[in-house]
């Protein structure tokens, strides 16, 4: 018998896989010009560091390192974390939970709370890879509009009312994909719906400290009274994605489940890389190290907004204070997936916009990432595109 009975599971009936992965194929090929992903500049990736700072925890503590580890996380990063967190984001965490990167925060939190057509309320748009995590939990999606000062609160509550949602999705600050910063007003707005409708909010924060201008938020963790809000944060944009560390911190009941979820998925996120991180935060080497890729990034972003205002008419887009993304909407005639096969063959790629909607439409859309490109790049590339879209008009 051939495979060809085999069935699959039936979560992944409404998952195709992750767009920008198939785009990072192309990517790859010689002489491409990408703002396709949400890579840190290289750099801005702190190798040398990260060598010394490696053989350093080796040296110290090598054994108990190289040696399996609780789920619970690393002993010191753990404790570096719990100084770090109110000192760095303002609030008190009850609970911590180091993980193998933000991405699995949101697959355990999924994992401990979501069954099979629960509905949990997404920006539209929203990070794919996040979508894609709660469609594999079957979970029904319930897009919320979004507006030039984050998601739209008001239509927020009727979706809850009207709903009964289980859970709310949001990247408050520089939001992927548009660059988009909630509010100060919109973050207490979101703590008290929760907890006035016991509603779980899911506060995915990755980019927070990459801000270029303007002033830092409170995180609407800061402001959640009753423990409804879990907080994501990760060191993949400041430190490094490859060591693939970030944490949860939140209430210490649903951390515990969040914990046993991880027992079968990873284990342990590896002892090396968190040690890393803890010495990263033990020594105090972050703040120096994110003021100097800041000023890196504000430029490239300065720059991609410089060549974004000699778009043609009609050509609108976001002016982000911060994170790694610019969001672009085109003419309503115009069709990003077809200007990106255009683009491809002119050595240039973006990610179109279709992919981070709820409902694949928007398809005028596109996002555009800045930090991986040098200032020549981002100016050649955004000439090519900005031609490409004169003569598709």
């Amino acid at each position: 018998m051939n495979l060809s009975s085999l069935q699959y599971a039936r979560r992944f009936d409404q998952v195709s896989g992750s767009a920008i992965r198939e785009i990072f194929k192309v990517i790859a090929q010689p002489g491409m010009i990408s703002f396709a992903g949400g890579n840190p500049s290289l750099a801005a990736l702190p190798d040398e560091k990260a060598a010394e700072l490696s053989s350093l925890v080796l040296k110290e503590n090598g054994k108990a390192i190289l040696q399996y580890g609780a789920t619970e996380g690393y002993p010191a990063l753990i404790e570096s974390l719990k100084a770090w967190i109110p000192a760095h984001l303002g609030f008190e965490a009850p609970a911590v939970l180091p993980v193998t990167g933000s991405t699995q925060a949101m697959d355990l939190l999924c994992k401990a709370m979501i069954n099979p057509g629960d509905r949990i309320i997404v920006e539209d748009p929203s990070f794919l890879g996040n979508l894609q995590c709660m469609k594999l939990y079957e979970a029904e999606l319930v897009p919320v509009d979004s507006q030039e000062d984050g998601l739209d609160v008001c239509h927020l509550e009727r979706l809850i009312q009207a709903q009964k949602s289980k859970m709310i999705y949001t990247i408050p600050t520089f939001q992927n994909p548009t660059g988009k910063t909630l509010s100060l007003a919109k973050r207490k707005i979101i703590a008290e719906l929760a907890c006035q409708y016991g509603v779980l909010v899911a506060e995915d924060d990755p980019y927070r400290d990459l801000r270029y201008r303007g002033e830092a938020l409170p995180p609407i963790k800061s402001f959640d009274s009753e423990g409804w809000v879990v907080y994501f944060g990760s060191f993949s944009k400041i430190i490094s994605p490859g060591l693939r560390v970030g944490f949860m911190a939140g209430d210490a009941g649903i951390l515990r489940k969040c914990t046993i979820g991880k027992q079968s998925s990873d284990v342990h996120t590896a002892n090396l890389t968190q040690a890393i991180v803890d010495q990263f935060l033990r020594q105090d080497l972050l703040p120096d190290h994110i003021a100097r890729i800041s000023r890196d990034y504000a430029a490239q972003c300065d720059a991609m907004l410089e060549e974004l205002a000699r778009f043609p008419a009609g050509v609108s887009y976001t002016r982000p204070e911060g994170g790694l993304f610019i969001w672009v909407e085109l003419p309503e005639r115009l069709n990003a997936k077809d200007l990106l096969q255009q683009a491809i063959a002119r050595k240039v790629a973006f990610v179109p916009g279709t992919h981070f909607y709820c409902g694949g439409e928007h398809e005028n859309t596109l996002r555009l990432n800045f930090s991986a490109s040098t200032l020549d790049q981002i100016h050649e590339g955004m000439t090519i595109l900005r031609k490409l879209i004169e003569e598709s008009l």
